[in-house]
């Protein structure tokens, strides 16, 4: 079966905000060789969940696996995220889909950002 992966972030409406999570599709990407992967966005940005399944299963894709791009299951994750996926999988009931835990909840996450925080430079903020 052909693997896509959706990366499922909150979405914003100022398109800067984004550009990390593209730059990490990328990384991803190249790290999955052959593999399709792609953003879908909660709210405020294209595409939502259902219309990057449908993007990926054009690409060849007949398995998804999405990854919630989120620290932990609050709302959104509970509530919000549950009625794409129906909707993603209504919309394509002949893909098997398949959810990881939200990012923030692996401990693999929370140590690199453990070290991010003891070893990045500070930048100094200027008092106003």
């Amino acid at each position: 079966m052909a693997l896509g992966v959706i990366l499922y972030a909150h979405g914003a409406r100022d398109a800067r905000w984004a550009e990390p999570f593209e730059r990490l599709r990328e990384k991803l990407a190249a790290r999955m060789h052959g593999v399709s992967v792609r953003l879908a966005f909660l709210e405020h940005r294209e595409p939502d969940l259902a219309d990057a399944a449908l993007d990926l299963v054009n690409q060849g894709a007949t398995r998804i696996r999405i990854v919630p791009l989120f620290f932990g299951r609050g709302g959104h994750l509970r509530e919000d995220f549950p009625r794409q996926l129906a909707a993603a999988r209504a919309r394509l009931p002949q893909i098997a889909m398949e959810v990881t835990a939200a990012a923030g909840e692996d401990d693999r996450v929370l140590e690199a950002l453990a070290s991010f925080a003891a070893e990045a430079p500070a930048t100094p903020v200027e008092k106003s």
